[in-house]
C-alpha cells in the first residue's frame, strides 16, 4: 500500500513502475476537469499507449483542454494514425524538435541532439506527476522473464502542483512559438506564469534546460552529496558521471559516508553500458559498494541522502541528460518520503541484485577491459566534439 506524505501544503505519493503509476494517472486524468498538460520522451502504440491515449480521448470529448507535448526522436515511432485520433476529439498534439539526423554532430548542429525527457503530467493546476517513466509498456516484450523495468514517479497535490503546471505551460507556449503558432497569445501566458511560480517547503522542482538552468539537476545532487554524513544511495539507469561529480561522490566515501550505487546490470545500449565499467574499479577502491540490478532493466532516475534527501524524475546522470537534455526531478527534503523510497531501493539490494565486489578490474579478460576503455573514450570524445569537453 502506497503511503501518503503531507510535505507542507503538498501530498506526496511515491509510485513503483507501470502497474502503480498508469492506474493512477488515468484515473486523474478521468477526473479532471479544466486542463491537462503531459510531457513525454515516448510514447508507445502499445497497450499502455491504448490506456492513456483512450483517457485523454475521454478528457478531450467531456471539454477539457487537454495538451500532449512529444519528443520528435523517442516518438517518432508513434504511427500518425494514432495523433490524428487524438486531434480528432481535440486532444493538441505538439513535437518537439522532430526532425534529427545522426550525422549532425557538429556543435553548430548541437540542437538537434537536445531532447525533451521530462516525464511530466498535470491535471487542473492541482494534480502532478514527475516522472522517469515513460508511456510504454514496462514489461519488456524481448524480457522471457516478464519482469517490469525497475523506475519511479512521484505524484503530488497541492501548491507544488501549480508550479508544474506553469512550467509546462511556459514549455509549451516555447515550443508553438516556435511553430509560429498562437504567437502573441503564449507569449503573453510564458510572461505571466513565469510571475506565478509558487514555492513550497521542503519540496524543489528542479528543471534542466539549455538557457538559465543548465546545471541546476547536477547542482542539487551535488549540494545533497557534499552535504552527506551518513548515506547516499543513488539509482540510476545510465550512470556516467563527469570528473566534478565523480570526486564528490569519492570524497563523500572518504570521509566515512556509505556510499551505495544501483546501476543497470543488462546491456541496453552498449557504449555507454561499457563505459561506465570503466569506472568501477576507482569507485570500488574508494569504498563504493556498486550493485547491478538483474531481473530486468533498470530505468529509474532517484536518489535518497541521510533518509532526509530525495530526488525523483527524469534525469540520468550521465552527459546527455545533464548536458543535453531538458529534464525535471522533483527533489523532495522529508524524512517520510525519503525513508519510504529508501526501503524501497535496499529491498531491490537485497533480493534482486548482483553486487560488484573488489579488484573488479583485475577479474576481467584484457578485452573487457579494452572495451570498457575504449567506450569510455568514445563518450568522452563525442561529448568534446559537442563542446563540454570539460564537463566529463
Amino acid at each position: 500500500m502506497t503511503s501518503v506524505h503531507q510535505v507542507a501544503k503538498n501530498q506526496l505519493m511515491l509510485l513503483q513502475n507501470g502497474a502503480a503509476y498508469f492506474p493512477q494517472l488515468c484515473a486523474d486524468i478521468d477526473a479532471a476537469q479544466h486542463s491537462i498538460y503531459l510531457e513525454t520522451y515516448i510514447f508507445a502504440a502499445d497497450e499502455t499507449g491504448r490506456m492513456v491515449a483512450d483517457a485523454l480521448r475521454r478528457a478531450a470529448a467531456r471539454g477539457v483542454v487537454v495538451r500532449v507535448l512529444l519528443d520528435g526522436y523517442g516518438s517518432a515511432e508513434l504511427p500518425q494514425h494514432w495523433v490524428d485520433e487524438l486531434s480528432t476529439v481535440g486532444v493538441e498534439v505538439q513535437w518537439f524538435r522532430r526532425e534529427i539526423s545522426p550525422f549532425t554532430l557538429r556543435r553548430s548542429r548541437m540542437r538537434r541532439l537536445r531532447r525533451l525527457h521530462r516525464k511530466l503530467a498535470v491535471m487542473d493546476g492541482e494534480v502532478a506527476f514527475v516522472a522517469g517513466i515513460n508511456i510504454i509498456n514496462d514489461v519488456s516484450v524481448q524480457d522471457a522473464f516478464r519482469y517490469p523495468r525497475l523506475d519511479y514517479a512521484v505524484r503530488v497535490q497541492g501548491v507544488v502542483a501549480g508550479e508544474i503546471h506553469a512550467a509546462m505551460r511556459r514549455l509549451w507556449g516555447v515550443v508553438s512559438w516556435a511553430s509560429f503558432r498562437r504567437r502573441g497569445k503564449e507569449i503573453e501566458r510564458f510572461v505571466l506564469d513565469r510571475a506565478k511560480q509558487a514555492v513550497a517547503p521542503g519540496i524543489t522542482l528542479v528543471l534542466r534546460d539549455n538557457l538559465r538552468h543548465r546545471h541546476d539537476i547536477e547542482d542539487a545532487y551535488r549540494m545533497a552529496i557534499d552535504g552527506a554524513q551518513r548515506e547516499i544511495i543513488i539509482a540510476n539507469a545510465y550512470f556516467l558521471p563527469g570528473r566534478v561529480f565523480l570526486l564528490a561522490l569519492i570524497q563523500a566515501a572518504q570521509r566515512g559516508v556509505r556510499v551505495v550505487l544501483l546501476l543497470q546490470g543488462r546491456v541496453e545500449y552498449r557504449v555507454q553500458h561499457y563505459a561506465t565499467h570503466a569506472l568501477y574499479d576507482q569507485l570500488l577502491a574508494e569504498g563504493v559498494e556498486i550493485y547491478e540490478y538483474q531481473p530486468s532493466y533498470l530505468h529509474a532516475k532517484v536518489a535518497v541522502v541521510d533518509g532526509q534527501w530525495a530526488t525523483v524524475g527524469s534525469s540520468n546522470i550521465d552527459p546527455f541528460s545533464l548536458l543535453l537534455a531538458r529534464e525535471a526531478n522533483l527533489v523532495v527534503q522529508d524524512a517520510g518520503f525519503a525513508g519510504e523510497l529508501r526501503a524501497n531501493l535496499l529491498a531491490a539490494i537485497a533480493k534482486d541484485v548482483v553486487r560488484i565486489g573488489d579488484g573488479y578490474d583485475v577479474s576481467r579478460n584484457w578485452m573487457d577491459r579494452l572495451v570498457a576503455r575504449i567506450s569510455y573514450g568514445i563518450v568522452r570524445l563525442l561529448i568534446g566534439l559537442l563542446g563540454y569537453d570539460k564537463s566529463i
